[in-house]
């Protein structure tokens, strides 16, 4: 008898303790420009916290940026409302994590695409953007007919220069004869949201011959898309799976897992799991691939997708290295 009333009185102590640590837990996000349901990088983001949300019933609070100046506010209030942890979403907000994680060492802070602080309470996540930017560039050399394939990037920064240099060296692993029609968008964070200029940029480069464009533009890429699709020609996704998009007009999406990003951030910090550091995410890891589905299986055929999928094989098994651009600012390919 007093063996079980000594698991219950156990149990009761586990369960308060555990109701103590849930109340005590209070995550929040920064979103930054374009907005959480920019059906790309954000909303990426947006899927993982929805996931976390709807496992746990843990409301996450949030905060869209609208402008530069709002990221450390943001992430100040959220810490003077109580949170215990704070995810910002993109480069950008790289300056302000590391000044309000430097003013909180007691709070938990997490941030995507950036490798380069050196908090104490701050998660890292970099990821191989180039290794599936290989791949889709692979599948556009494949699928074009013309011999030209495009790029449009978002804002002109060496991270989108990555991306571009991966699908460039993706195309002429296929055909050195293939050419690759390049625009940038911008150079300020507009670019990030303007699918007018997108839509532009890709009229202009389907014009000179291209009949495949991939874009790495955030909210920007919805003009890319719809300006292939309106044309006859393929796009190409990226961050999230943008095939259902333009159904049957987009050739496939480049994944950037940062779903899995904030959902682990948050699921590790309610845990009491929450490690810090830099983690670094390619296709070994899971953290970049492409998407086949039910929008796009018309498209890529079994020749295309057995070549798609050596190839990645390849990247895996470190018979192919992928040119990162940021690890010296150049493309030579």
């Amino acid at each position: 008898m007093k063996y079980w009333l000594g698991l219950i009185t156990a149990f009761a102590f586990a369960l308060v303790a555990s109701l103590a640590q849930a109340a005590e837990f209070k995550p929040a996000v920064i979103y930054d420009m374009g907005g959480k349901f920019d059906k790309s990088f954000n909303e990426g983001v947006y899927t993982g916290i929805k996931r976390f949300e709807d496992e746990t019933g843990v409301k996450v609070m949030e905060f869209e940026v609208t402008n530069e100046t709002q990221r450390e506010q943001a992430m100040t209030r959220m810490v003077q409302r109580g949170a215990t942890i704070v995810l910002g979403v993109g480069f950008a907000q790289a300056d302000a994590i590391n000044k309000v994680a430097a003013a909180n060492p007691e709070k938990q802070f997490a941030i995507i695409d950036v490798s380069w602080l050196d908090q104490p309470n701050l998660r890292q996540y970099a990821f191989k953007e180039h290794e599936g930017s290989y791949l889709v560039g692979v599948a556009a050399a494949l699928a074009s007919k013309t011999g030209k394939v495009g790029f449009v990037g978002g804002m002109d920064i060496p991270l989108i220069r990555k991306f571009a240099c991966g699908y460039v060296q993706g195309v002429k692993s296929v055909s050195a004869d293939i050419e690759v029609l390049q625009n940038m968008t911008g150079t300020t964070p507009s670019a990030w949201n303007d699918p007018g200029k997108g839509s532009e940029l890709t009229q202009s480069q389907i014009d000179r011959g291209a009949d495949v464009v991939y874009h790495a533009a955030g909210g920007t890429g919805i003009g890319v898309i719809r300006a292939a699709a309106d044309a006859g020609k393929l796009a190409i996704g990226v961050d999230s799976n943008q095939n259902h998009l333009a159904s049957g007009s987009v050739l496939t999406s480049m994944l950037k897992r940062v779903d899995v990003a904030a959902y682990e951030t948050m699921k590790d910090a309610m845990a009491g799991k929450f490690d810090t550091g830099v983690r670094s995410l390619g296709l070994a890891e899971g953290g970049v691939g492409w998407a086949l589905d039910e929008h796009n299986a018309k498209l890529i055929n079994d020749d295309m997708k057995s070549k798609i999928d050596a190839a990645g094989k390849a990247i895996i098994d470190g018979k192919v290295a992928v040119h990162d651009y940021q690890s010296d600012k150049t493309c030579p390919f």
